[in-house]
C-alpha cells in the first residue's frame, strides 16, 4: 500500500484544467506503481467510453458501454479487478501484453463520468489496498469534477 498516493492525487487535483489534472493524476499512479504497463482514463463522451490522459503504450480510442473490463465498469458503476483478463469473456485487448487490469469508476450526481484503468503484464497484479486507493482517487477526482465546474461533452 502506498499511503501518500492519494495525498499527491489530491496536490494534482488542485489544478483547474481537467486534462492538465488527470494527466499528471495518471502519471503519478504510473510512477508509484509498480509493475503497470498503462496507467490513465476513459471518460465518458458521446455514449462511449473515449480514451482521456493516460501513461503508456497507444491505446484503444472508443470502447462501447457493453465491452471489456470497462464496460462492465461503467455498466455496474463498480470497481472491477480482474486477475486474469484472458479470461475476462469479452475482454479488449488493447494492449496483448495485458494480464490483469483494474478499472474504477469516477461517479458524480450517481452518473459514471469517467474511469481509472490500469494494466498490468502480470496476472493477479492489484490488491484489494490498491482498489482502495483508486476508490479514494475517484471520490477525489469527482469532488474535484465539480469543484472546478470539469464537463464532458455529451
Amino acid at each position: 500500500m502506498n499511503k501518500y498516493i492519494n495525498e499527491q492525487i489530491r496536490l494534482f487535483l488542485e489544478e483547474e484544467d481537467m486534462t492538465a489534472a488527470l494527466a499528471n493524476v495518471s502519471a503519478c499512479i504510473a510512477v508509484n506503481y509498480d509493475r503497470l504497463n498503462w496507467a490513465g482514463f476513459y471518460l465518458v463522451r458521446r455514449g462511449e467510453l473515449v480514451l482521456g490522459p493516460f501513461q503508456g503504450k497507444p491505446a484503444c480510442t472508443h470502447i462501447p458501454f457493453d465491452k471489456g473490463v470497462c464496460g462492465r465498469c461503467f455498466r455496474e458503476a463498480a470497481s472491477q479487478k480482474v486477475d486474469d483478463v484472458l479470461s475476462f469473456p469479452g475482454h479488449i485487448a488493447c494492449d496483448s501484453d495485458s494480464r490483469s487490469e483494474l478499472c474504477t469508476p469516477v461517479i458524480v450526481n450517481g452518473r459514471v463520468i469517467a474511469e481509472i484503468d490500469l494494466d498490468s503484464p502480470f496476472p493477479a497484479r492489484f490488491t484489494e489496498d490498491e482498489v482502495k486507493e483508486m476508490e479514494e482517487a475517484a471520490a477525489d477526482i469527482a469532488a474535484a469534477y465539480e469543484r472546478h465546474g470539469w464537463r464532458m461533452e455529451v
